[in-house]
């Protein structure tokens, strides 16, 4: 498997607008953060999953040289992570008479409805994307087809609270990705246990009533032991990249945009 971060910044992204904090004037790319995606490739040469679809999107895509996708996989619908459904357009025509698969809550549903009605319409105006909506629930187990000469991804959709929000995770063979969290419940941490890889939002040293802060972070991954760990959804108060990451623990790393990773599947 392979995992490309396509952004792992939080909501404002880093550098924030009209900071000039020793992060955001940082020279070092590492501490540049485009709004938080992965993507998943399966098998080499698979097309690969989108995890979330922020407002980076597009200019993510063109860095990575707009690989072949299968599906977007949506963890909540705040528009740090779905502002760029309108750019998916160009995979919603790849094959005539599909419309791209996008997995979701029933919430997240419903808000993309209401957020971009006209790509729902009965007659669409000719070029909008098109979307096929298919509603999961925490717990939910199913294959998402990744077309002829490729083996099915397996997902498992996990419960995470975000705030008081009950948003989604994913868990894909032998990787768990996990965004947004201030709470994962008991049953979640038992389907992530072992894992091989984790990757887990630490927003700031400092408590937050919505996300994770590093201490929680690290908690968790303590709790769970996977044989590796990569922290996103990061703000500028996370500190310096060299730095933060150099105070991890060895089998902990601060993710960075255009990082790639090699998962071993042994799931």
């Amino acid at each position: 498997m392979n995992l490309t971060f396509l952004g792992t910044g939080t909501s404002t992204g880093v550098p924030q607008l009209r900071c000039t904090c020793e992060v955001c004037t940082s020279p070092d790319p590492r501490d540049n953060r485009l709004r938080c995606s992965a993507l998943l490739q399966t098998e080499d040469g698979a097309p690969a999953l989108l995890l979330d679809c922020g407002p980076d999107f597009r200019q993510q895509m063109l860095r990575e040289n707009c690989p072949d996708l299968a599906a977007v996989l949506l963890t909540h619908s705040h528009y740090d992570h779905v502002g760029g459904i309108d750019d998916l357009r160009p995979y919603t025509h790849t094959y005539p008479g599909e419309h791209f698969p996008v997995y979701c809550s029933a919430d997240v549903a419903q808000d993309l409805r209401d957020r971009v009605p006209y790509c729902f319409r009965e007659n669409p105006y000719p070029g909008v994307p098109q979307f096929d909506l298919r509603i999961k629930k925490a717990g939910d187990e199913f294959d998402i087809d990744l077309g002829s000469g490729f083996r099915p991804a397996h997902v498992r959709m996990l419960g995470i609270l975000h705030g008081k929000l009950p948003i989604l995770g994913f868990r894909i063979g032998p990787m768990a990705y996990i965004t947004d969290a201030s709470e994962i419940p008991d049953d979640t941490l038992q389907r992530i246990e072992g894992v091989d890889t984790l990757v887990i939002n630490a927003l700031r040293h400092e408590y937050h009533p919505s996300h994770q802060n590093l201490s929680r972070a690290l908690d968790v991954i303590n709790l769970t032991k996977p044989r590796k760990a990569y922290l996103i959804h990061m703000s500028h108060q996370i500190g310096l990249h060299e730095i933060a990451d150099s105070n991890l623990p060895e089998n902990v790393t601060l993710a960075y945009d255009g990082l790639k990773v090699r998962i071993n599947n042994n799931d």
